[in-house]
């Protein structure tokens, strides 16, 4: 293999949180998640997003996801959320499962984002005994296409909710590209947002994401959930410490905005070397190209990973270790496929 672009999840662990686990291993500290490293992660969270929050680090972004949703709506209940999300299309029911029969009303929108009309026309539909009700509205930022929303976009998806007494949900997998690209992290909270999930290991952390908690009334237990869930980790440092070094060195969101810059390099190469074209905007970490199936595999052939993403179009994504120099190496040999 050339090098992997089909995931940010292919790279290893940045530096900063390689050093932040072997800064975290030193001594004996209080169990499951009592210790300082723990507690300054979390500070350094609640800092970015200026809200007082309950922080909790967890070993997947889909069990973080899945025990969210699970907290916002009762089994017999639903949550609205982009056809194309992650929690509809990635997480082999997890939320389902998790949250006892929970299930998806998948929406549309072009480059994953929800249209709003949608959302208002699902809203506006009455509840029958024969279907799940909505009780909450999921969204992700960044989208599975890499687009970010503006507040704006945000407000007008969450304000309806919110008026209907519904919780909401932010998949924050990729919220590092989406600081890096403007989003103002601390409009989260502000927005009416319940649950985050704090992006960790596509920003460089090993396995460690953040269950962001600022509905205070979803505290009570959560601790019992996720130990029932398998997610409470009795070493929690070690899920902390990678965050930690991330954040304390800022490599957080510098690592984004490379990433960020590593993937226009390649937007703009393949726009005006190429006969590809672009099939979403590219507005953080990936690029989607509409190329043909045997363009597709000579590429493979020649060392490339890539990945043929759910509309068809073929998915590069950059990381915080993704060079210039290889950048340039995959433009070169997307320019010679014809």
């Amino acid at each position: 293999m050339r090098y992997d672009f089909s995931s940010d999840n292919s790279t290893g662990m940045a530096p900063a949180a390689l050093d932040g686990l072997i800064a975290a291993n030193g001594g004996a500290v209080p169990a499951y998640g009592k210790d300082e490293v723990t507690a300054r992660a979390a500070d350094q969270i609640r800092a970015r997003l200026d809200a007082d929050a309950e922080v909790r680090f967890v070993f997947s972004g889909t069990a973080a996801n899945a025990v969210a949703l699970s907290m916002l709506a009762w089994p017999f209940e639903a949550v609205l959320a982009h056809h194309a999300a992650h929690v509809c299309t990635d997480e082999s029911g997890a939320p389902g499962f998790f949250g006892q029969g929970v299930g998806l009303i998948g929406l549309p929108g072009f480059s994953g984002k929800i249209d709003s009309r949608a959302l208002n026309a699902a809203l506006a539909e009455p509840e029958i005994a024969h279907r799940q009700p909505q009780a909450a509205l999921s969204v992700t930022q960044c989208t599975e296409y890499g687009a970010v929303y503006t507040v704006d976009e945000l407000r007008r998806l969450i304000e309806p909710v919110k008026a209907r007494g519904m919780g909401v949900h932010m998949d924050g997998a990729r919220l590092a590209n989406a600081a890096a690209a403007g989003f103002d992290l601390t409009q989260i909270a502000r927005l009416g947002v319940d649950v985050l999930v704090f992006g960790g290991a596509k920003a460089g952390a090993n396995c460690a994401e953040a269950l962001v908690l600022f509905d205070k009334s979803l505290v009570r237990r959560i601790d019992n959930r996720l130990k029932q869930a398998g997610q409470t980790a009795s070493k929690a440092r070690f899920l902390a410490g990678p965050m930690l070094g991330l954040l304390e060195s800022e490599a957080w969101e510098t690592g984004a905005a490379h990433a960020n810059r590593m993937a226009l390099r390649l937007a703009e190469g393949i726009a005006t070397r190429t006969p590809y074209v672009l099939a979403h905007p590219v507005e953080a970490n990936a690029v989607f190209v509409r190329m043909p199936d045997k363009a597709h595999a000579r590429l493979l052939a020649a060392g490339w990973a890539c990945y043929r993403f759910d509309d068809g179009s073929v998915r590069f994504v950059c990381s915080w270790a993704t060079t210039e120099e290889v950048v340039d190496e995959v433009l070169t040999a997307i320019v010679g496929l014809d």
